[in-house]
């Protein structure tokens, strides 16, 4: 039988700590492709930052630089300003992007940094415990909002990709998810176009990417995935938004 699929050399063959449905698993791949596409592993560095994905570099096979949590886009900066010949992004997810490390997000994205950004939305902080995160959705139950989310109590989920499109350093934002095969396509394509940018010096790319982390939402694998498209997609719509 002819063999159509393989590991990308950008990704290590070994098992990852991730809950069995967690979207990290495909991010990490189409990440990987990527970068074995355009040829750019030996000059890429990838920077994770405190989270679930705070150890992925025990799975990339390129160089990666770990943050403290909200402060990948800083060490970024400082490296890609140090060394501008390497493609440098950041994987952060919504807790260190857009809670603990909205400073930096705003102030890189503002200036215009040459980066890109893979941004993971799974609506909770994943790692910690499950607990209520800025994309939180309202009355989504979390460990510190277990009658749901309220708004008066805890204000509207933060849609971080609408208020970065204001910004004129920004030149490239788009929300994606993995829910289906159809949607984990269209996400390689952004996730390429967000490289591709800081190929030819485009300034700051964003790509959103709407994930599903069924442990600390209480669901299956397959419920997750029909949770994003069922509540998700109706906070945040997917598409170009800049």
């Amino acid at each position: 039988m002819e063999k159509i699929f393989c590991r990308p050399e950008s990704l290590y063959d070994v098992p990852t700590h991730y809950c069995p449905g967690c979207g990290h698993g495909i991010a990490h791949r189409l990440v990987a492709e990527i970068i074995d596409q355009l040829g750019i592993r030996e000059k890429t560095i990838g920077i994770a930052p405190v989270g679930c994905a705070v150890i992925a570099y025990d799975y990339w096979k390129f160089d990666c630089s770990e943050a403290a949590h909200g402060r990948a886009l800083a060490v970024a900066t400082a490296i890609k300003r140090v060394r501008p010949q390497n493609i440098v992004f950041t994987y952060q997810g919504d807790g260190d992007l857009a809670a603990i490390g909205t400073n930096e997000t705003i102030h890189a994205a503002n200036r215009g940094e040459n980066l890109t950004v893979v941004f993971i939305n799974n609506a909770v902080y994943g790692m910690t415990g499950g607990q209520m995160a800025p994309t939180t959705l309202l009355g989504q139950k979390t460990s510190t909002t277990p009658s749901g989310r309220d708004r008066v109590k805890h204000g509207y989920p933060l849609k971080i990709s609408e208020m970065l499109a204001l910004l004129p350093g920004v030149n490239y934002i788009e929300r994606v998810s993995l829910h289906n095969p159809q949607e984990v396509l269209k996400a390689k394509s952004a996730i390429r176009q967000a490289f591709e940018n800081q190929i030819n010096n485009m300034g700051f790319s964003l790509v959103e990417i709407l994930s599903p982390c069924p442990t600390c939402w209480g669901l299956n694998p397959k419920e997750s995935l029909d949770w994003i498209r069922d509540h998700m997609q109706k906070e945040f719509p997917l598409g170009r938004i800049k």
